[in-house]
């Protein structure tokens, strides 16, 4: 099947969360950013986690308790660098990946806008549809997501391409027969091609 449509992920995707003032918490970091789960010694609720992406009060709320569990020093401050379009970094392909004829969407678990941080990078147009967990009332890996993209963009989910960094979020994708690729959530400076190699396979 013909590929007509072009789905993304965020986080460890497109753009990494990476800022020199968050080095030294590179693990934590990992770990608030995971597509799926949450790093053990966190004493929080795991279905409560998961639907933080549902709420943005619940988000800061649920990310508020784990970075004052992992002893930041000032856990607000924390937080708002994680949702700060600044902290945010684009792999060097991202705009490339984003400029291709075919519609695209960006199908993310998130509760917080993250059109601003492709607003920052001036790439905000290049995507036709943001299809955010918070604004649908769904979490990847549901497929209901997926559906609501393509619906979207006007093309069969089998015309569809999915490229993220996770098996098990983006990887609900193929329940409803879109094409399916994983990326690795590489640091950027060690991750310059990867979406273009994956995008030559298919398009």
């Amino acid at each position: 099947m013909t590929i007509r449509a072009v789905l993304f992920d965020f986080s460890g995707t497109l753009f990494r969360l990476e800022h020199d003032s968050l080095a030294a918490h590179a693990e934590l970091l990992r770990a608030l950013t995971a597509p799926v789960g949450l790093a053990d010694g966190l004493d929080i609720d795991p279905a409560q986690w998961e639907r933080r992406d549902l709420d943005p009060d619940a988000h800061r709320e649920m990310h508020l308790a784990v970075l004052a569990k992992a002893g930041a020093a000032d856990p607000a401050r924390f937080y708002d660098d994680l949702v700060s379009p600044p902290f945010w970094q684009a792999y060097p392909d991202t705009a490339q990946a984003l400029g291709t004829e075919l519609p695209t969407a960006v199908v993310s678990n998130t509760a917080w806008d993250i059109r601003t941080v492709f607003a920052r990078h001036g790439i905000e147009n290049r995507v036709d549809e943001y299809v955010l967990s918070y604004q649908e009332g769904f979490i990847k890996p549901d497929p209901k997501l997926f559906q609501i993209a393509c619906d979207r963009l006007g093309v069969d989910p089998s015309e569809a391409l999915m490229i993220g960094d996770s098996p098990e979020a983006d990887g609900g994708a193929a329940a409803i027969g879109c094409a399916v690729e994983i990326v690795q959530p590489h640091p950027t400076s060690s991750r310059p091609d990867a979406l273009l190699q994956v995008l030559r396979k298919h398009i």
